[in-house]
């Protein structure tokens, strides 16, 4: 999935119309990502995630022009711990990225959409451990349920879903720690893709100089889709940011499930990977887990 600023700050005390609209769209867009990913399939993740890094500075840097907020990242660039953060989620987010490059590619996609399906899960239990947050009936039954649809994957497969708990664990971590990052969502993404661009540019020429980058020695849609990748990571990211400001958080935290369902789909009917009644039954114990957490989380909210 895509960089995902934090929503802790956007929470509304009601929804807008154009909030709903802004927000769907981002997430209808990350959730038909894959078919831009497969279609990079034959290319290598780390040529595919250099792209997606390099051709996403200029729009991040352009969102920084018009909202006036360079400022900010001059502050950042004097702060020795705002940059060894930076670098710590910009890690993360590569981890990330690399991950589900490679998923979609591999035809794992399922296990892809099985990791951001848990993810919520994951943050919750993170936020137990780490900032003593009490668990409620719910969350607890959500978390035993997720642990329960991981243990059954494990057992049919006869390994762990490697690429699902990567996915959860590097996903969670990042949100959690981006939290922490002392700038602003659109500040934190210029910073992150302006960091990683350091090996990034370099590994690009590099595999253009010799011959197996695909920029300018592949095919035109391998070129085309590959400068678009600034577009595929940036466009859902602006409108994301967007429709957080204008909508709840459980209304948000409600709709994220609709990416993971969309990949799920897509999957399924589209790459035609299999589904066997066993890996079936674990994504009806995720479901199941889901449907706890989100009745909990609209319980929270119309108390609050």
């Amino acid at each position: 999935m895509a960089n995902e600023p934090s929503t802790a700050a956007s929470q509304q005390t009601g929804d807008t119309p154009q909030g709903f609209a802004y927000a769907l769209a981002a997430y209808g867009l990350w959730g038909i990502l894959p078919l831009y990913l497969k279609a990079l399939g034959h290319l290598s993740p780390f040529e595919v995630l250099a792209h997606r890094v390099v051709w996403s500075l200029p729009f991040a840097a352009m969102i920084l022009l018009v909202t006036r907020r360079f400022g900010d990242i001059r502050a950042a660039l004097r702060s020795p711990r705002t940059l060894v953060m930076a670098t710590v989620t910009a890690s993360l987010i590569t981890v990330n990225w690399c991950t589900y490059v490679y998923a979609v590619g591999s035809g794992h996609a399922i296990e892809g959409a099985l990791g951001y399906f848990i993810n919520p899960l994951f943050s919750i239990l993170l936020g137990s451990i780490l900032l003593k947050e009490r668990l409620s009936p719910m969350q607890m039954g959500a978390i035993v349920l997720a642990f329960v649809a991981v243990g059954i994957l494990t057992w049919d497969a006869g390994r762990l879903p490697w690429i699902s708990l990567t996915l959860t664990f590097s996903w969670g971590i990042y949100s959690f720690l981006r939290k922490t990052l002392p700038v602003g969502p659109n500040q934190g993404f210029f910073l992150e893709v302006a960091l990683l661009s350091v090996p990034a540019l370099p590994y690009i020429l590099w595999l253009e100089a010799s011959g197996q980058g695909h920029l300018t020695h592949g095919t035109a849609i391998d070129s085309w889709l590959l400068a678009a990748a600034g577009i595929a990571t940036a466009v859902p990211l602006m409108l994301y940011a967007n429709g957080a400001k204008r909508l709840r958080l459980s209304t948000i935290g409600i709709m994220q499930y609709l990416t993971p369902t969309i990949i799920f789909l897509i999957a399924v009917f589209v790459f035609r990977e299999p589904l066997s009644p066993v890996k079936l039954f674990a994504f009806v114990l995720i479901w199941s887990a889901l449907g706890l957490y989100s009745l909990g989380m609209l319980r929270n909210s119309r108390a609050g």
